[in-house]
């Protein structure tokens, strides 16, 4: 008997996160915490703040539509800029600061957390018509994560 998880689109559990569909593709559980996956389909306005990771690495495929990221200062001004289209990979290192934000209307992206555990706070936020970080510190806190800078404007 196979070990392998095979998940085809659209057989994992959904959920949203701010305007952000979700998909699980696998989740923390599933790998005893190695690895959370998750498919986004992000419109533009739903942009994070710049922020950090201590626990994780984050790394994305972006599957459909073109994304912008902001990487490696504490202010969005004096960040590296990447535009990434589909078919791209990107690899965020834990505490390294970083964004991300479609260019185009909607994207659709495999978003990888290793170890997992984060994928607990995108859960706990749910559905909004507005992102709302900074009234979550607290839980952000509790998954090692740092706000830095706003979002992206849209």
């Amino acid at each position: 008997m196979s070990i392998a998880l095979v998940r085809n689109p659209g057989d994992g559990p959904a959920f949203r996160y701010y305007n952000t569909g979700v998909e699980q593709v696998v989740s923390t559980d599933e790998t005893n915490g190695a690895v959370t996956v998750s498919r986004l389909k992000m419109p533009r306005s739903d942009a994070p703040p710049l922020h950090t990771h201590s626990r994780e690495d984050e790394s994305w495929v972006i599957l459909s539509g073109r994304v912008r990221f902001w990487v490696g200062s504490t202010s969005l001004a004096e960040c590296d800029v990447y535009d990434a289209e589909a078919g791209a990979f990107i690899y965020g290192p834990r505490l390294v600061p970083h964004t991300l934000q479609p260019i185009t209307e909607t994207a659709e992206i495999l978003q990888i957390n290793s170890p997992g555990a984060v994928e607990g706070y995108f859960k706990a936020i749910g559905p909004g018509e507005a992102r709302a970080d900074e009234e979550h510190i607290d839980l952000l806190a509790h998954y090692g994560v740092v706000l830095l800078d706003n979002p992206p404007a849209v």
